[in-house]
Formats: C-alpha cells, structure tokens, sequence
C-alpha cells in the first residue's frame, strides 16, 4: 500500500512548482506588455523571458489575453491569492462593517479610506491598463477584457457608494448614480499614471489632490 503522507508531500510540491511556473509566466509577460506593448509582445518572448517552453505557457496560463488577465488580477489584489477585488477592499477599509455610526465616523475619513485603496492599486495596475487599452483595439477577447475590468470598477464605486451613503449624508444635489459616476472616474489608472507617471507627482501629493477633489464632490 502506497504512504498517503508521502502522496500528500508530492501533490503539494507538484503544486507548489506549477504556482512558482505560473508566477514566472505572469511576471514576465506584465514586465513585456507594459515595456513593450500588447501588439509586439509574443508567447514566445514569455516563454523566452520565464525560461519555460512555448507549450508550458499555453497550458499553465493560456493565451497572451490570458497572461495580461491574471497578471492584472495579482496587480489588482497585490499578489495572486485567489480573493475577489470586494473581499481585498472590504479587508482594507478599516471602519467598514464596525457598526460605527453617522456621527461617529465623518465622509473625510471614509473617503481617505477610499484613497488609500485606491491609490496603491493604480500604482500597481496603471501600466498593465494602458496596455490592456491598447489591445483592446486589435483583439476582440482583450476588448472583452477591458469592458469587463471597467464593469468591474463601476461595481466597486457603486459598492463603495452604498457604504458611504449608508454612514453619511450626501449632498441632495448629487444623484447615487452621479456619485457612483465621481467614484469610478477618479479611480482610473489613467489618472494617476498622467499626473505621477507622465507629470511627476509625488505618490503623497497625488493622494492628497485624490481625496481633496473628490471630496468637495461630495460635502453637502
């Protein structure tokens, strides 16, 4: 009879070495779309970057639209823990779900909670965005790609929404759907890597025109 203990100890070494595969993959191919682009960035550069196989790339991630997806998933959550982009920010929101109440927890600090998830998952996520921008022009699948990753950033605002609107009063002028609107735009990618990237804003004083600007959005 074959020791169990000893299947155990293969399995996890089996899985743990396709993980360390699949780590080598996505970091390769996220350092090429973003250096290099969609368009010019092959499978066989994956390959080559990684020191895998052609084949190994296709069965341990797939296609290159498959590669840029998990690479911005882990960009998105910070590592490649199999947790929803929700989970990772109700995690990350200090004062969510403590029952503090309206008078007790003030919009300012519920939207400099906001900033301080948002800004460090632009500055991990922007180069990959751009480059799921561009692809989304020449490949229908990474067109997918992109309308689902901006669906998935509206849900977010509009979760966020719900938290905020439920603690504070928002302003009568503002509409939920306007506010959830406000929400998504600022936390594009796009605008962090025009003002810190392209411009050279410090990541503190980014931070910081984020929360003022969108919190004059919201003062009633």
């Amino acid at each position: 009879m074959s020791d169990p203990v000893k299947r155990r100890y293969t399995s996890e070494l089996r899985a743990a070495q396709a993980l360390a595969t699949r780590r080598a993959i996505v970091t390769a191919g996220a350092r090429l779309f973003v250096d290099e682009g969609f368009g010019r960035t092959t499978i066989d550069a994956i390959a080559e970057a990684a020191g895998v196989s052609r084949k190994t790339v296709f069965t341990a991630v797939g296609g290159k639209v498959e590669v840029l997806k998990l690479a911005l998933d882990w960009a998105i959550g910070g590592d490649d823990e199999p947790l929803t982009l929700e989970q990772r920010l109700a995690a990350r929101r200090p004062r969510q779900g403590t029952g503090v109440g309206r008078e007790e927890v003030g919009i300012d600090a519920m939207l400099r909670d906001w900033v301080e998830v948002v800004s460090p998952i632009a500055a991990r996520v922007h180069g990959l965005s751009a480059a799921l921008y561009g692809a989304a022009a020449i490949d229908d699948d990474a067109r997918t790609l992109w309308r689902n990753a901006q669906a998935q950033r509206r849900r977010g605002a509009r979760q966020f929404l719900a938290y905020l609107s439920a603690n504070v009063e928002l302003p009568a002028a503002l509409s939920f759907e306007h506010a959830t609107d406000i929400i998504w735009l600022y936390s594009d990618p796009a605008i962090y890597r025009r003002l810190v990237i392209e411009r050279g804003w410090t990541r503190k004083y980014y931070n910081e025109w984020l929360f003022t600007t969108v919190a004059q959005q919201f003062r009633t």
